[in-house]
């Protein structure tokens, strides 16, 4: 005859349980609400120790210490030097630049009311915006495209080859990029001297204001489009062939695929991108703009970036030049925040999880 083990006054259900490698815990069940809950207590006992965690995770973490330590030198350190925007800094104050920092006098918001008084200034914002608006419509869908263009490619050393071809251009400097543009759509190109020698007037686009905005966005997509279908076909790559097979099952065509099951597999990538692009939506590419700036002139050229260049390097006036560069940050960071929250309204992740 067996005897029950369970205290007098308790139940079975609130006895220890003994697990199979001898542990003993307390049988699963809805946890009581409020603080001091098994639930909180089963959750804090479930955290490792940060000794047992170091211990197993050192390696990994010694691994990242050097890009940690080139992403605080680099991009976090020189944040600082945003305090001389709230100064009038004064380099040859001190035989070092940074101790000028210290003796530079403080002035406060002067340096913000000079940069909204002047008209320069929203010129530039407004031609930061046409560019990037242009960019957004006519560059960020031809990554896409192209991704959904060579995905559908079967042989595998034509996609190969075609995405050699488009990866290619990313390599070459700005330099080189604004060069080839001059050689076909320039004055003495060679679409202008073929008109020219078949009796037509020829053309000059490199030097055209009115369609520069246009020229710089062709730029941007023959140099750019073809690195940018990377992250496009890793994620492409990630979808299932029974999707596919199912949907050809159930009598769906090629277009029909893609628009039920390859789209869909984008589109959190689509977001993802979208966001990061509308956060650098203020940065329109400052070494394209200013090889191109005596051709079409300032009005055209000037964007963010070489208005802080012009004021703060030609110029010297380093305090505005960080006044607009601080500007510039703020809104680039409100813009990021601002798109990632929509992502989440449209049910995607976006950069970061809510």
């Amino acid at each position: 005859m067996s005897h029950s083990t369970v205290p007098r006054g308790t139940t079975e259900a609130q006895t220890p349980r003994q697990d199979d490698d001898g542990t003993t815990g307390t049988p699963e069940g809805p946890a009581p609400s409020g603080k001091g809950g098994r639930g909180a207590r089963a959750k804090k006992a479930g955290r490792l120790a940060f000794r047992i965690r170091w211990r197993r995770d050192r390696t990994l973490i010694l691994m990242t210490v050097p890009a940690l330590l080139l992403v605080l030198v680099f991009n976090y350190v020189p944040i600082l030097g945003n305090v001389v925007a709230f100064q009038d800094y004064d380099p040859y104050l001190s035989e070092n630049g940074f101790v000028a920092v210290f003796e530079s006098p403080w002035i406060g918001f002067e340096q913000f009311e000079r940069i909204f008084a002047d008209s320069a200034f929203w010129h530039a914002v407004r031609n930061t915006f046409v560019l990037f608006f242009l960019q957004l419509v006519l560059y960020f869908p031809i990554p896409i495209l192209l991704a959904l263009l060579i995905n559908s490619v079967v042989r595998p050393r034509v996609r190969a080859v075609a995405q050699a071809i488009m990866y290619l251009p990313h390599f070459f400097s700005w330099v080189l990029v604004v060069t080839v543009f001059m050689q076909i759509f320039g004055g003495a190109g060679i679409i202008a001297q073929t008109l020219r020698r078949h009796g037509y007037e020829g053309f000059d686009l490199m030097t055209n204001p009115e369609i520069f905005k246009y020229l710089v966005t062709a730029e941007t997509v023959w140099k750019d489009a073809g690195w940018g279908i990377i992250v496009f076909l890793a994620a492409l790559s990630s979808v299932s062939n029974d999707l596919y097979e199912a949907a050809a099952m159930d009598g769906a065509g090629r277009w029909r695929r893609m628009w039920h099951v390859t789209l869909p597999a984008l589109r959190p990538v689509i977001a993802l991108l979208l966001v990061l692009r509308v956060g650098d939506a203020l940065t329109v590419g400052f070494e394209q703009l200013l090889l191109q700036r005596q051709a079409v002139g300032v009005d055209a050229s000037e964007v963010l970036d070489t208005y802080v260049w012009w004021n703060g390097i030609r110029n010297q006036d380093f305090s505005y030049a960080a006044a607009a560069g601080l500007i510039k940050g703020v809104v680039g960071l409100g813009l990021v925040l601002t798109a990632n929250k929509v992502a989440h309204l449209m049910g995607e992740q976006g950069v970061y999880k809510k």
